[in-house]
C-alpha cells in the first residue's frame, strides 16, 4: 500500500481508527480498523441455509469485527451444519424456535465485545456497509441502518413501516426512519441493560429504539439499500403488525405515558365538555351523560400523571 494510502484521523479516548482510500485517486474512505475497543457480530438464524455461508464469508473479510455469534434459533434444515462449518465462528444453539428476538437476547448475553452489531442472515443487511454503521460508535451509543427509499420490498410493507415509523417518531420525540431495521451496533453494556426489555418476537428493534431515546442515549440513522431477502419472509404481515402497534403502545406507557393518556382524556374532556355546554345552551339542562363523559376525560388524565411519575422512578439508578 502506498504511504499516502492510510492515514490516521483524530483518535477518541474511547474508540481510536483508522481511514484508508478504496483506491489511490478515489476520496472514498472507509474505517480499517478500530482500537481499542472489539467488535461483535451477533446474527440470529433461522432456516437460513441457502444463503447463511455467503453472508459469514462476507462477514468474516470485514476486518472491524472481532468475534461472529451466530444463534441458531431451532431450524429443521441445515443452518447448524452449515455454520459448524465455519471453525472461527461461534454458535449458540436454542433447542427449539423461541423467536428472532429471543436469539438476539443469546447473542448480547454470549457476546465478549464492547461493540455488539446485530444483523440478519438474509442477505437484507449488507456485510458491506459494516464499517459505516461503526465508523459513528465514538460519539453514539447505538447506530441504526435505515432502509432507504430504494430499497426491495413490497408496498404493504412500506406502508406498515410508515405507520411504525410515524408513531414511534410521536412517542421518542425524534425522527425515526427505520423503527423496525434489525441493522443496528449498540454500545454491550447499553444492551444489556435492556436485555431484560426485549421481546422473543420480532419487535426488538422497536423496543431498543424506543428504551434508548427515552433513556437519554444518542442514537444515529445511517440509510442504506437493503437488497430483497432470499427465500420467504418469516414476518407476518397482519398479526405482527398489531404485535407492532401493542409493542409500541405497551413502550408508551412503560417510558412516557402520558403521550399516550393525554390524547385519549383531551378526546373524552372535550366530546363531554362541548356535549354539557351545548345541552345548556340549547336546552337550559345539564347533561348527566356530558358530565360523565368529562369526568372520565379527568380520570385519564389524573391516570396519566400518576404513571408519569411512576416512569421516571426507573431513571433513579440510571447513569443518564
Amino acid at each position: 500500500m502506498p504511504d499516502n494510502a492510510l492515514n490516521q484521523v483524530d483518535v477518541n479516548p474511547g474508540i481510536g481508527y483508522y481511514l484508508a482510500r478504496q483506491d489511490g485517486l478515489s476520496q472514498q474512505w472507509s474505517v480499517v480498523v478500530f482500537n481499542d475497543m472489539r467488535v461483535s457480530v451477533v446474527m440470529p438464524a433461522y432456516n437460513e441455509a441457502a444463503v447463511i455461508d455467503a453472508i459469514l464469508e462476507q462477514v468474516q473479510q470485514q476486518p472491524l469485527v472481532d468475534e461472529i455469534i451466530v444463534v441458531d434459533d431451532g431450524s429443521s434444515d441445515q443452518t447448524v451444519e452449515r455454520v459448524a462449518a465455519h471453525s472461527n465462528i461461534r454458535l449458540v444453539q436454542h433447542p427449539y424456535n423461541i423467536g428472532n428476538g429471543a436469539a438476539v437476547k443469546s447473542g448480547i448475553r454470549a457476546a465478549t465485545g464492547d461493540i455488539i452489531l446485530l444483523m440478519d442472515c438474509d442477505g437484507q443487511h449488507p456485510p458491506a456497509e459494516i464499517p459505516n454503521i461503526l465508523k459513528d460508535m465514538d460519539r453514539y451509543d447505538m447506530v441504526v441502518g435505515a432502509r432507504s427509499a430504494g430499497t426491495e420490498s413490497q408496498f404493504y410493507r412500506d406502508m406498515g413501516n410508515w405507520v411504525f415509523n410515524t408513531y414511534a417518531s410521536y412517542i421518542v420525540g425524534y425522527p425515526v426512519p427505520d423503527l423496525t431495521s434489525g441493522f443496528r451496533a449498540i454500545r454491550a453494556n447499553v444492551a444489556r441493560s435492556f436485555v431484560y426489555l426485549l421481546p422473543n418476537g420480532f419487535s426488538y428493534p422497536t423496543t431498543l429504539t424506543i428504551a434508548l431515546f427515552r433513556a437519554g442515549y444518542a442514537v444515529k440513522y445511517h440509510p442504506f439499500a437493503s437488497p430483497a431477502r432470499i427465500g420467504k419472509s418469516k414476518v407476518r404481515p397482519l398479526k405482527d403488525g398489531l404485535r407492532f402497534l401493542m409493542t409500541l403502545t405497551r413502550l408508551a406507557t412503560l417510558f412516557v405515558p402520558l403521550k399516550i393518556f393525554l390524547p385519549i382524556s383531551l378526546i373524552f374532556l372535550l366530546t363531554g365538555g362541548s356535549y354539557t355546554i351545548g345541552k345548556l345552551a340549547l336546552d337550559h339542562r345539564f347533561s348527566g351523560f356530558g358530565g360523565l363523559i368529562f369526568s372520565v376525560g379527568v380520570f385519564i388524565f389524573m391516570l396519566g400523571l400518576v404513571s408519569e411519575q411512576i416512569a421516571l422512578l426507573r431513571y433513579i439508578n440510571s447513569d443518564r
